[in-house]
């Protein structure tokens, strides 16, 4: 696929590099030669523009890319102006990262095809890791609801899991258990290994410290559950 990035700060040209890794063609624009300067060899095109401007923006291939993504974060009007302009010249769709709430909500009413929240979602996944002791991978299904991974709690060690009622406790749905261990690979070097443990043997079994929680449930929940265990 090809992006074009407006915006090569420090969460654009992460991004930028990240795409590019993954194969795909990325072109860059940014007003400051230093972050075009720190980023030009390692994307496919980068240009110095001012996105605010509607003749410059116009000297990108706007009709040849798949994604806009404006991550402009730190200048609230160039990034509303940026993506007014887009939007005026036909380009969808476009991603915008946003750093507020009253951010997110301008960006809502020009309809772009995903608001980008890394700020908040990087802020919320270290609330988790830091709860729970243990490294965290969240999917964000709606505002209100997640699906979290992460180790099961010490707090929950030792319980059976027939005693456990994730829905009348916590108001939460428990997905799946799984259970990391190392296994040897064809060259027998010992590997991590992660199997979902079947439902009719978790039903007899106790809670251990290698196994692994997917957890669907609102904030609130999550919230109520930490609260809980602490």
């Amino acid at each position: 696929m090809r992006f074009l990035i407006i915006g090569l700060g420090i969460y654009g040209a992460n991004l930028a590099k990240d795409l590019t890794d993954m194969g795909h063609e990325v072109i860059g624009a940014d007003i400051r030669h230093a972050n075009v300067d720190a980023i030009k060899d390692y994307i496919s095109t980068a240009y110095i523009i001012d996105s605010t401007d509607e003749a410059a923006l116009a000297v990108l291939p706007l009709r040849n890319i798949d994604v806009a993504i404006v991550a402009i974060g730190e200048n609230f009007g160039a990034s509303v102006k940026t993506v007014a302009l887009l939007k005026k010249m036909g380009v969808k769709p476009i991603f915008a990262r946003a750093i507020d709430p009253l951010h997110q909500s301008i960006l809502e009413g020009f309809e772009v095809q995903r608001i980008l929240l890394p700020e908040q979602r990087a802020a919320w996944d270290l609330v988790y890791e830091m709860e729970l002791g243990s490294k965290v991978e969240c999917l964000e299904v709606d505002f209100d609801h997640y699906v979290l991974r992460f180790n099961a709690p010490k707090y929950f060690m030792g319980m059976k899991y027939s005693d456990i009622d994730f829905q009348r406790d916590f108001d939460m749905t428990l997905i799946a258990v799984a259970q990391a261990e190392e296994k040897p690979n064809i060259m027998g070097l010992k590997r991590p290994r992660t199997t979902v443990v079947p439902s009719d043997k978790l039903a007899k079994a106790r809670v251990e410290e290698k196994d692994i929680w997917t957890v669907y449930g609102t904030r609130k929940a999550y919230r109520d559950l930490f609260r809980h265990i602490n």
